[in-house]
């Protein structure tokens, strides 16, 4: 499994983005997909101190400055432009916890980052995880993740390096079960690398342990090509943790890759790339990648409801339809995406359509990384209010049993 995450890794962030997009979504928001062109990515690598003991959180409740706790209101920008607050806050005593591993966002010059905590680490946290502190308390450690800089150059990229990124994730989670769990529900959040991480430790940490296995709510991991049996609900990847079919199942998974168009020949994301296998076990069972859709489970059409940074380096739009300043951390266009799961010509992805407005995030976004990579910046954010409350369904179904 870790040699898998270095070719996956090496293989999914090797198509390389625009060096500037179009006005109304900073370029830096495809930081959790495509290398850029700093010289800090550019620089020789060198190697990563060694990581302190214990654990360097992120987020963690408690803690005097944490990304993934405060404001989140949302400015409401309707198909019509006209704008209204939807107010938001963090729960007071939410009945799980959430686990959440951020995507590869780090610009430091080394093969694996170190445990600093970085302007890029406290954004992505702010912008994917900060709207789920509504339903749990978030728990993210640092990690010493493959950078920006390493995936831009995948020959420096070895086995040791995947081991010491997954090492502190696997690690933290341990210390988190032994100090702060007290058998409270987890939910497991990740994007892009944190995804691969989350998917290997679910293997060799949760699904292995029935004691942990049974703390399960759900696995939240898109855009790390989750494999499944075609048919199938169960297998590939997991063993015993199936995909997720309806909004009150618990100890599932929801895995999508996001596209607006069909996914190309050669797409980093929904498609089985053939040229991995050896490197992967042997299936006897065709394989697809895994799609859930995050509004709708059990299948079918379903309107989104996204949440996007409103401003900092993973804002999605600095303004508001109409020109009206967001002036809350959050902008959302509700009813103006849908979503559902498509399976076509070997490929199995998230399909976004627009239904209304007049802003477009979408097509903007596409523009700025290639066709290979379609919505994968936007995996989390155009789905995140409709998580949330899968997050608080699959809670309440959990307290139940």
């Amino acid at each position: 499994m870790l040699a898998l995450i270095v070719v996956l890794t090496s293989a999914a962030c090797s198509s390389p983005a625009p060096a500037s997009g179009p006005a109304g979504i900073s370029t830096a928001a495809v930081a959790t997909a495509a290398a850029p062109t700093t010289a800090a990515a550019t620089a020789p690598l060198a190697s990563a101190p060694p990581s302190p003991d214990p654990t360097v959180w992120l987020c963690k409740p408690g803690l005097a400055s944490n990304p993934c706790a405060g404001n989140v209101d949302a400015t409401a920008v309707g198909a019509d432009g006209k704008t209204t607050i939807v107010p938001g806050a963090p729960a007071a005593d939410p009945p799980v916890d959430c686990f959440y591993v951020y995507p590869t966002v780090s610009r430091q010059a080394t093969v694996n980052a170190d445990l600093k905590i970085d302007a890029e680490e406290k954004a992505v946290a702010q912008a994917q995880a900060a709207q789920f502190s509504r339903v749990c308390h978030v728990y993210a450690p640092m990690y010493r993740q493959l950078t920006l800089a390493a995936i831009k150059k995948p020959s420096a990229i070895t086995i040791i390096s995947a081991l010491t990124a997954y090492g502190d994730v696997a690690s933290a989670f341990r210390e988190y079960l032994a100090r702060y769990n007290h058998g409270r529900g987890i939910v497991f959040i990740g994007h892009s690398q944190g995804s691969m991480m989350l998917t290997a430790m679910l293997r060799a940490e949760v699904e292995s342990r029935p004691e942990v296995l049974k703390l399960l709510v759900s696995a939240i991991i898109p855009g790390g090509n989750v494999e499944v049996p075609v048919g199938k609900t169960v297998g590939g990847d997991f063993a015993h943790i199936p995909a997720c079919e309806s909004t009150e199942q618990i100890g599932c998974v929801v895995a999508y890759s996001s596209f607006a168009t069909t996914p190309p020949a050669g797409a980093v994301f929904g498609r089985i790339d053939t040229a991995l296998r050896p490197f992967q076990e042997k299936s006897s069972v065709p394989l697809r990648i895994m799609c859930v859709n995050p509004a709708a489970p059990g299948g079918g059409v379903a309107t989104l409801e996204p949440d996007f940074p409103s401003s900092g380096i993973f804002a999605a739009s600095g303004k508001a339809a109409g020109g009206v300043t967001a002036r809350t951390p959050f902008v959302t266009f509700p009813g103006q995406y849908s979503a559902h799961c498509a399976d076509k010509g070997g490929a199995s992805w998230l399909q976004i359509d627009r239904i209304g407005g007049k802003t477009d995030i979408t097509a903007a976004a596409a523009k700025l990384v290639a066709p290979t990579w379609g919505l994968h910046p936007l995996d989390i954010s155009i789905a995140e209010g409709n998580l949330v409350d899968l997050v608080r369904t699959e809670s309440a179904a959990y307290a139940n049993r």
